[in-house]
């Protein structure tokens, strides 16, 4: 891979769910892209794919996979990366992401993100198999940072110091997820922003922005529920020191008639647009 550049901002998305195909069709304006969950368009044909296709159509797609189990031990599936490099290649993504993360061992799937070690060894590991997946899939991939809950007795460095080595030796791109960044500092006790101001600003390519649930002892990364006030301060922050790279809006569970989350993306592009103009 040769020197970092990012992609032309896509400008403010949206995720792809069913419950809005039909009304994604119809819109013409306020929403600029759409992100897809790779997983769920990984079959030969079915409604899925046929909206996906057609939503291609209207709207630049980018893919969001959630299978890659990049800080695994197991070995790189290798068939799970050619379904998604044709979908890809299909539907002209402009680009691809997965999470830091590891999703099983040993073949079994945990069904859940779990958190990776912020070890050396840990570090050159998974930097390697990000290269590996670079090269197969011909493109950088986005690394997302994950929600945690606990950490390892092992670290050796923080999280952003991790992502901003990982991101350096890999020579791949982030998806920085703001309410991550914020369930986590609640649930680490560490400052958010100094995770802001330690990640490379050259990297980072995409934003998520997304609600959370607080369980009283800590918060849960739920997705269920509009963006917290919280997170649109560090939102804000993160614009300052970023730009507005791609933000988007991810809703899974709960989810609203579309002009609800429509909105939510307008106070995104109007926080942005404000910091631009104040510039």
């Amino acid at each position: 891979m040769t020197a970092n550049l990012l992609a032309p901002s896509l400008g403010f998305g949206l995720g792809a769910r069913p419950a809005h195909y039909d009304d994604l069709l119809l819109r013409s304006t306020d929403i600029d892209w759409l992100e897809a969950l790779t997983e769920n368009y990984l079959v030969p044909g079915g409604k899925p794919l046929h909206y996906l296709h057609r939503l291609s159509e209207r709207y630049p797609v980018v893919l969001h996979g959630v299978s890659l189990s990049i800080g695994g031990s197991d070995a790189l599936d290798r068939e799970y990366l050619k379904q998604v490099r044709t979908l890809a290649s299909d539907v002209d993504a402009r680009w691809i992401s997965d999470h830091l993360c590891w999703t099983g061992v040993d073949g079994v799937n945990l069904h859940d993100l779990m958190p990776v070690p912020f070890t050396g060894e840990a570090l050159r590991h998974i930097a390697a198999r990000i290269r590996d997946v670079q090269d197969f899939l011909g493109r950088r991939i986005l690394i997302e940072n994950v929600s945690s809950y606990l950490s390892y007795r092992d670290d050796e460095m923080t999280e952003w110091e991790f992502l901003g080595e990982l991101t350096h030796e890999a020579d791949c791109l982030i998806l920085l997820d703001i309410n991550n960044v914020y369930v986590s500092s609640v649930n680490h006790g560490f400052d958010a922003l100094e995770y802001l101001r330690n990640i490379p600003t050259e990297r980072v390519q995409q934003f998520h922005l997304a609600g959370h649930s607080n369980m009283g002892t800590h918060l849960v990364d739920t997705h269920d529920a509009p963006v917290a006030d919280a997170v649109w301060e560090l939102y804000t922050a993160a614009v300052r020191r970023f730009g507005a790279a791609s933000p988007m809006i991810e809703r899974d569970a709960n989810i609203p008639d579309l002009t609800e989350l429509v909105n939510e993306l307008n106070k995104a592009r109007d926080i942005a647009e404000s910091l631009a103009q104040a510039a």
